[in-house]
């Protein structure tokens, strides 16, 4: 079983450990409170625990307006049916649309067990109004608190986000040994497949993330995964291209060398305007040097050009992505060594 699948029966035993006290809370709750259909209770907690904080809310909002359009339809259709089937079947119609109209399909379930409740009483008053409102609100309540109380992943993003630093050093590393025709000892195209595979993972952690805490600019995490995944793509183009170099040119010990320099700036608190000024000035050094004297001379020295582009491609990528945080990112995500 790899991490990712391990994490992710975490997080499924996870969400079972909070769906079973969420549900069975409720429902002791509501039986403390001496509630008539207190197992509805459970059923909505059970109903509204969704796997994020903010969608737990909004769940809980849409599933607590849609309560209140559920209990008139269901006084209008009651005073105007006698009949508790057709009532009933009237009342869903009514709600589904509304719910559809909204986009509340998944508050639908939770008002057909209310309605179904106020259908079937004897009379609709105002306790039998407030028995079924106290339940959807003890359960949403649960379900809401019980989100707050689990923790997030912080820490295991932040984890990844040093773990896919080191790869990408150690790709760079791997690759100026490539260009000065040393053999490595390990693969640098297994490892790239290795790291985009981590941080698409990671990718879909930093959105669950943004979606479990109250924090300001949670998306900042979502943004330096992404802007990683295309360093990466680019590492994978810029490999592809040195094999295709049949003789290593002289000038490829040049490119070897600044790509162990750039290796130590692959971090996250480093904005890489001089670490492009510097490769700006490997290109004026390559325009210095003697014309190729063969085909195969001028074949190779294209390509090293392109690595050159490539190379700057991905000092850009990080460069737009340092230009896009205001001053408060950067005191909350600079400011504080390893947060």
């Amino acid at each position: 079983m790899t991490g990712w699948d391990q994490e992710l029966w975490e997080k499924n035993i996870l969400q079972a450990l909070k769906i079973a006290i969420g549900s069975c809370t409720a429902i002791f709750i509501a039986e403390m409170l001496h509630l008539d259909h207190a197992l509805s209770a459970g059923s909505i907690a059970l109903l509204t625990i969704v796997t994020t904080k903010w969608a737990t809310v909004r769940l809980a909002a849409a599933r607590l307006m849609s309560f209140f359009f559920s209990v008139a339809v269901a006084f209008a259709v009651v005073s105007l049916v006698d009949s508790e089937w057709l009532a009933f079947g009237i009342f869903v119609f009514s709600v589904v649309i509304f719910c559809y109209m909204l986009q509340w399909n998944h508050s639908i379930s939770v008002n057909a067990v209310t309605g179904a409740h106020l259908v079937m009483a004897d009379t609709l008053s105002d306790a039998v109004v407030r028995n079924e409102l106290l339940l959807v609100l003890i359960g949403i309540v649960l379900a809401i608190l019980l989100n707050l109380l689990f923790p997030s992943r912080k820490r295991t993003i932040i984890h990844n986000m040093r773990e896919s630093e080191h790869m990408l050093q150690s790709i760079l590393t791997g690759l100026a040994d490539y260009l000065c025709g040393r053999e490595m000892d390990h693969s640098v195209w297994e490892e790239l497949t290795e790291l985009e595979e981590q941080l698409e993972h990671a990718v879909s952690r930093a959105y669950e993330y943004q979606d479990n805490t109250w924090a300001s600019h949670p998306a900042y995490y979502i943004r330096y995964f992404e802007m990683r995944a295309r360093q990466c793509s680019i590492l994978h183009n810029l490999h592809e291209e040195m094999r295709r170099i049949r003789d290593m040119p002289e000038q490829a010990a040049l490119i070897a060398d600044y790509l162990r320099y750039l290796k130590q700036y692959v971090v996250e608190i480093n904005a890489p305007d001089t670490q492009i000024e510097q490769l700006e000035r490997m290109f004026q050094e390559m325009k210095k040097q003697p014309l190729p004297r063969s085909r195969q001379e001028f074949e190779n020295r294209a390509i090293l050009y392109h690595i050159l582009m490539d190379i700057e491609e991905f000092l850009l990528l990080k460069k737009r992505f340092v230009e896009t945080l205001d001053e408060k990112q950067k005191r909350i995500y600079w400011g504080k060594p390893g947060r």
